[in-house]
């Protein structure tokens, strides 16, 4: 029988560098296995997803927490060729998504309660930024919980929050209305290799207790840049014709030239243009 205590263990201590206790008898750990060792998958078998399977996959998911039973997040699967095929053209960074069997879209549903609210003939005074914001997280919550789902039947995912970036483009592809907004893709399919467990900071900088801290951050930040390097190397700098040749190139050097140029300006008024307020 696995020992799920000590693969929760080894998975927490790539991930983190921390050799986190265990408590005898917890239940669940099976599941806290599976969740602790999660691994992105880009490269997938020629293997169809059956279209019972996906439905349950979508139930699980949907049956994610949702802010004050609002019920805002939803999934739309790609199924036809052409309009795949728009979108992986607009993603030619990844062109793996073309192997991929099934392609999903998490949406953004805000239209729904305004309509409600019409046709119960009652006021609707709540449209502003946490109509948007509210919609997103469930979103979020769907999306976090249809990996969880894939994973536990042997599946693997790629969450694609890139299409972002062609957020009009994909709406009018998918027939988007308004006050409905892509989040985030997801590549689906029977993976065709192991994958590896990516490192995370140290949860001495994510997880605070009864007050937000930042104390050595910077410290803490140089040595998950060499613990990374160390595990997972960049395969390449990034932009080096604009920002040269680091000596050494680690995550935070990475994420800091990452978000030197702006990323996604046309949001918000793609936002906004879809009927949300942000306000």
């Amino acid at each position: 029988m696995p020992d799920f205590a000590e693969a929760v263990t080894s998975a927490l201590l790539e991930r983190f560098d921390e050799k986190l206790a265990v408590p005898d008898g917890l239940p669940g750990l099976e599941e806290l296995a599976r969740i602790a060792a999660h691994r992105v998958c880009r490269r997938y078998q020629m293997r169809d997803i059956a279209p019972d399977l996906l439905r349950l996959l979508c139930a699980s998911a949907l049956s994610a927490p949702t802010k004050s039973d609002l019920q805002q997040g939803e999934i739309l699967i790609v199924r036809d060729a052409a309009k795949r095929g728009v979108l992986c053209d607009l993603l030619p960074e990844m062109p793996w998504l073309r192997d991929a069997p099934m392609f999903l879209v998490f949406l953004a549903n805000g239209r729904r309660l305004p309509q409600i609210a019409q046709w119960r003939g009652t006021p609707f005074p709540n449209d502003h930024f946490d109509l948007l914001f509210n919609a997103t997280i469930d979103a979020a919550l769907v999306l976090a919980n249809f990996v969880r789902a894939a994973e536990a039947v042997g599946l693997g995912c790629c969450p694609i929050s890139v299409i972002r970036d062609h957020a009009a483009t994909v709406s009018t592809l998918l027939a988007l209305p308004d006050k409905v907004i892509p989040v985030a893709g997801m590549g689906l399919g029977w993976p065709a290799e192991a994958g590896a467990i990516s490192p995370r900071l140290p949860l001495s900088v994510t997880v605070h207790e009864d007050t937000f801290a930042e104390a050595k951050l910077a410290e803490h930040v140089d040595a998950y840049d060499r613990r990374r390097a160390a595990i997972r190397p960049y395969r390449r700098q990034r932009e080096p014709e604009i920002f040269g040749t680091a000596p050494f190139y680690g995550w935070s050097t990475d994420k800091a030239r990452q978000y030197a140029k702006p990323q996604r300006a046309d949001f918000g008024a793609f936002v906004r243009k879809k009927g949300f307020r942000l306000d």
